[in-house]
């Protein structure tokens, strides 16, 4: 049990330092300027953004108290994903693992910054994706997984 748990941590843990060293490093290169705008190829960018919102900035609002009820609808959310991590197992757990890990990192800047810390800009031609973080890739990831493992549990009429 206590090696269940203590994986289960790593796999957490490892999510949440790659995303702190990222935007570590994203902030370190940001300065003395505080803004970053930085070409990696054609279609990856690193651009420095403060996300009040959630996901891909929707629902970005200048008052407090509608940032103070998302930040705690985030982390409510995130405390019934541990919940049900519990009851999980295999690649299921490990999807809802990568998501806590990617969500306390969000929460992380929350808490500290008053906003996400964005800076992944990907473009194609005049398509620009929404600004996002490496949090955000593992959360993604994780739902994506869980949806497809969800629609392989269906069976055939």
């Amino acid at each position: 049990m206590l090696k269940k748990n203590l994986y289960n941590l790593i796999i957490v843990f490892t999510v949440f330092f790659l995303d702190r060293v990222s935007k570590y490093i994203i902030l370190n290169l940001s300065q003395p300027l505080e803004e970053l705008n930085f070409s990696v190829t054609t279609f990856l960018n690193f651009n420095l953004v403060w996300n009040s919102g959630i996901a891909f900035g929707l629902f970005s609002f200048d008052q407090n108290i509608y940032y103070n009820v998302i930040t705690s609808v985030i982390i409510s959310v995130t405390l019934v994903i541990i919940l049900i991590t519990f009851k999980s197992k295999g690649l299921e757990r490990f999807c809802y693992l990568i998501i806590i890990g990617g969500s306390l990192g969000n929460i992380f800047d929350r808490l500290n910054y008053s906003a996400v810390i964005d800076f992944i800009d990907i473009s194609y031609n005049n398509f620009h994706w929404f600004i996002f973080n490496v949090a955000d890739i593992f959360i993604s990831l994780g739902v994506v997984i869980l949806i497809v493992l969800e629609f392989l549990k269906i069976k055939k009429i």
